[in-house]
């Protein structure tokens, strides 16, 4: 049975493994993070938000199967709303269409809830159209677009030509 719980201290470690996976897969779908090589960083990042309670895990027979790391979000510029961030989501393949990332994402947005935010994001590549379905499901609907290109320098010529 999957349980759904504020991450301990100690689970950054397995956690990160999980990022690691997640962001491997997101390669596939136009991501530019590289995925082992920010082990360390992600490892950093998973304890402090485990501190604040900030990571939530899912776990079967103890194996943690799944994670949601979320914050509320804080910057230099006075908004009209505070908004809560879902920074990522993820589910072991195997234990997708369960319900576990449905159950992770209601744990975050109650967490953050809790701290007063009053909408809350979350970020899809463009081509990951399962992610899209996932959100749009839930209710979310596109708040920001973000486009990029690729840019000629002397490095490599642009592609789009």
């Amino acid at each position: 049975m999957v349980t759904v719980e504020p991450a301990a201290p100690g689970d950054a470690d397995a956690v990160v493994d999980l990022w690691v996976a997640l962001a491997a897969e997101q390669r596939r779908h136009g991501s530019h993070i590289r995925a082992d090589t920010n082990r360390d960083a992600i490892r950093e990042s998973l304890a402090r938000h485990a501190a604040d309670d900030g990571l939530t895990v899912a776990r079967d027979d103890g194996a943690i199967v799944g994670f949601v790391r979320f914050a509320v979000e804080r910057g230099p510029l006075t908004q009209d709303r505070t908004r809560g961030v879902v920074r990522d989501l993820y589910v072991v393949p195997e234990r997708r269409d369960e319900g576990v990332g449905g159950r992770l994402l209601d744990a975050a947005e109650a967490a953050l809830r809790d701290r007063g935010v009053a909408v809350v994001a979350v970020e899809a590549l463009a081509r990951n159209d399962d992610a899209i379905r996932f959100y749009e499901r839930r209710g979310y609907r596109p708040h920001r677009i973000e486009f990029e290109r690729e840019v000629e320098n002397d490095k490599r010529p642009r592609r789009d030509r």
